[in-house]
């Protein structure tokens, strides 16, 4: 049995996420939950506060055992590019990039 959840349009860059994401693939659920703890990205709290609503969904709308969930996928795709502009030297113009991302996870049981 799967179980997919994701989060759309945090306000963090994709290349950063992904970073996170690849430390945790493939991993069960207490491992990658414990990885994430120690992780001092910013990325970490957004993808373990997901990692956790996976697990309550799956163990409520399918009565999956908690303990024999591992991460089947988890990708971080990218999202729409907020475009700013600051004021740079002699009048021109410099563009900011504001990137966000759409994360997903599907947990499989194992």
């Amino acid at each position: 049995m799967e179980t997919k959840t994701s989060v759309n349009y945090i306000r963090l860059s994709p290349r950063k996420a992904r970073l996170v994401a690849d430390l945790i693939r493939g991993k069960r659920v207490e491992d990658a939950l414990n990885i994430l703890s120690v992780t001092t990205k910013a990325s970490a709290r957004i993808i373990e506060k997901l990692l956790k609503s996976a697990v309550a969904n799956s163990s409520q709308n399918q009565n999956i055992d908690i303990d024999t969930l591992f991460i089947n996928t988890i990708y971080v795709n990218e999202g729409p590019t907020l475009k700013r502009f600051r004021a740079r030297a002699m009048g021109r113009v410099g563009r900011i990039r504001k990137r966000t991302s759409h994360i997903t996870v599907i947990l499989k049981e194992g």
